[in-house]
């Protein structure tokens, strides 16, 4: 039977908490992994928080979006080209069935 209670969820919010872990790690080897990170434009921060995402198997999302953020609007159509329904079908056809 209901109670005939209504929740209001439009105020409802999900936040996202982070965690602080200490790590006993070289200090030389931290200098390293920082110069290699440097390069590439990324923290070690952010190194340990994908390799964890990573391993966790939520990093497929994330590297999809960022592809596609970085890639949106590098495309130029040719001019010449024009879609070819029949080239397309037989690409299509090759492609391996399971």
């Amino acid at each position: 039977m209901r109670s005939g209670r209504q929740f209001d969820t439009g105020y409802v919010r999900t936040y996202t908490v982070f965690m602080n872990i200490t790590l006993s790690v070289d200090e030389q080897l931290v200098e390293r992994v920082r110069e290699k990170l440097r390069a590439n434009g990324k923290t070690v921060n952010q190194e340990i928080r994908e390799h964890f995402a990573h391993i966790a198997g939520d990093d497929q999302l994330e590297q999809d979006i960022e592809f596609l953020v970085k890639t949106s609007g590098m495309g130029r159509p040719n001019a010449d080209w024009k879609w070819n329904r029949d080239e397309i079908y037989e690409d299509r056809l090759k492609w391996p069935r399971k």
